[in-house]
């Protein structure tokens, strides 16, 4: 059996809030008497790219488990790669791979400079098929980014999804070992498909997203701030089935 816990969105910036709830999520992951296969964070790591901020990211994100992380359009990919990564600062897409045993999981850079929305270059769908054709035959690919590829049903989120996904689309009709999509942005967790796979999105860390029908008492307040962060495990069995749980952490 496969766990793999998915946290998204902490928006790490210079007030305690953020560090504080991001804390919260690792020390209970950190606790756990169980050793998980990965800890996936689906991007906007930071809330304003700033140095310092990737500096206390780093810091707060490390784990004796396996962590992987992708950018959203909170992240700045140069800033992102130096002091958070520890790599030689280019604007490249951030395209990460982790493989271990009995599963792969394959996190793209859906973001685009300067722009909230999302869509993933030629070179990270180039660099996707590659992982999927060099996975071992049987062995379960996970592909993650930050932005959705299909409409949540809440417009201020749908408004800036991953656009051009008929691309990646076409990707997984050619790779039946990947097993299923994971992101973030939304601030909420949901399920629904995209490709013929589920598409699991990870609640946020920093802020709980409110949906339309909860506006009229809210009017102009997209998201919650007194719901504790949240956290998703997915789990893949031996009979290749994957199972999702939800997680409220006490910050």
């Amino acid at each position: 059996m496969i766990v793999i816990a998915h946290l998204s969105d902490t928006h790490i910036d210079s007030g305690q809030r953020s560090i504080r709830r991001t804390r919260a999520v690792m020390d209970y992951l950190e606790d756990l008497p169980y050793d998980l296969d990965a800890v996936l964070v689906t991007g906007d790591i930071t809330d304003n790219a700033l140095p310092a901020e990737y500096e206390q990211a780093r810091q707060l994100l490390t784990s004796r488990h396996p962590v992987v992380i992708c950018p959203g359009n909170h992240d700045e990919r140069a800033a992102f790669r130096q002091h958070l990564l520890g790599q030689p600062a280019t604007t490249a897409p951030i395209n990460q791979a982790h493989h271990a045993a009995g599963f792969v999981v394959a996190l793209c850079d859906s973001s685009v400079p300067g722009e909230d929305k999302g869509f993933l270059a030629d070179e990270t769908l180039a660099w996707l098929e590659d992982i999927l054709v060099r996975a071992p035959a049987g062995v379960p690919v996970l592909v993650g980014f930050h932005h959705p590829p299909v409409p949540l049903h809440v417009p201020f989120i749908d408004g800036i999804r991953q656009f051009g996904a008929e691309r990646l689309a076409a990707i997984a009709d050619r790779h039946p070992n990947l097993t299923a999509f994971l992101c973030g942005h939304a601030h909420t967790s949901a399920a629904t498909t995209f490709a013929g796979r589920p598409l699991l999105v990870a609640p946020g860390v920093v802020s709980t997203l409110r949906l339309p029908w909860e506006h009229r008492a809210h009017p102009g307040h997209h998201v919650h701030l007194d719901q504790p962060p949240a956290l998703a495990f997915h789990i893949l069995d031996d009979e290749g089935r994957l199972t999702t749980h939800h997680r409220y952490v006490s910050d």
